[in-house]
């Protein structure tokens, strides 16, 4: 399936349109390595330009150089054009705060990097790491009071574990507008679109990450601290040297089975150059190769879904 990034798909309730491939900021903040700020920023006006109106960052992402960037970047782009999106919770490798002071006081704090008066989407970030009981009891509660004081406009959470998102859905008395699924919707693991039907009968909208698992679906196999099996990275290089042979790119494959996946509201791709946005593009607007795929995917089926541990829970 061709996607055009001028689409736009229904964010579950929250009335809010979003285009079907997403900027992930996480790039922007060199957590893969150092950037061009400026390129950076011409990336978030040219994916604008492009038809993108997703645009997700974390205070996490390079401690707050990803939304310093993508600040600067947006303060040129029609606000009321586009979605931005940021977290609470996670401020460092190692550092949570789910509590209602620190959440309340870390939206005020992203308003000033983004250099905007409200938030489009703000998400609990990688809740795996907190207390269950207190993202349902406190941080939620303390979200609904900004998102009913006009600075936030819809309530999400993200976390890596699966289970987290019922755990969570079906105790809340707040109600949850979007989840956020990393590594759980790409060549190697499909484990998400077993909880569609969950996610829909809640009215949640769902926005997938990271289709190349981290980097892991790259020829270079992801970066050295990637938590991925052995076994799992051994079948990941497979898949690259058996694209290359094809004269084809796995990230591009990837990308393109990712994307073809339309119960996603959106796929975030993670963009920090205009050389990366043009690739991504093009992969998104061109017909996949089935041949190839199903060899790939014959590679990771003795390691389909196979994942990793993350979290206290």
């Amino acid at each position: 399936m061709v996607v055009h990034p001028r689409e736009r798909r229904p964010l579950g309730r929250t009335g809010m349109e979003v285009s079907p491939i997403g900027f992930g900021g996480s790039p922007l903040g060199g957590v893969f390595g150092s950037i061009d700020e400026s390129d950076g920023i011409r990336a978030v006006h040219e994916a604008f330009k492009s038809g993108i109106n997703l645009f997700d960052t974390s205070p996490f992402y390079g401690l707050t150089k990803s939304e310093e960037v993508l600040g600067r970047a947006i303060a040129d782009l029609p606000r009321n054009e586009i979605i931005v999106a940021t977290k609470v919770g996670r401020y460092g490798e190692t550092e949570f705060d789910f509590s209602a002071g620190r959440v309340t006081a870390s939206v005020e704090e992203s308003l000033k990097r983004l250099q905007t008066d409200y938030l489009d989407i703000v998400q609990c970030h990688d809740i795996e790491f907190g207390n269950l009981d207190q993202i349902v009891s406190e941080t939620l509660p303390a979200l609904k009071k900004l998102k009913e004081s006009g600075k936030i406009r819809a309530i999400g959470i993200t976390g890596l574990p699966l289970s987290v998102y019922p755990n969570v859905l079906d105790r809340s008395q707040v109600e949850l507008d979007l989840i956020l699924s990393y590594c759980h919707n790409c060549l190697n693991d499909t484990s998400l679109r077993d909880f569609v039907p969950y996610f829909q009968r809640k009215g949640v909208g769902i926005v997938n990450a990271s289709a190349l698992s981290m980097g892991l679906l790259t020829p270079s196999g992801g970066p050295p601290w990637h938590p991925a099996p052995e076994e799992l990275k051994s079948a990941a290089r497979r898949a690259a040297a058996l694209c290359a042979e094809r004269n084809a790119e796995l990230p591009r494959l990837a990308l393109q089975y990712a994307l073809d996946d339309r119960d996603m509201c959106s796929t975030l791709v993670g963009i920090e150059s205009v050389k990366t946005l043009t690739s991504c593009l093009s992969a998104a607007t061109e017909t996949i190769d089935e041949g190839l795929l199903n060899d790939v995917l014959k590679i990771f089926e003795p390691v389909h879904n196979m994942t990793w541990q993350s979290g206290v829970q």
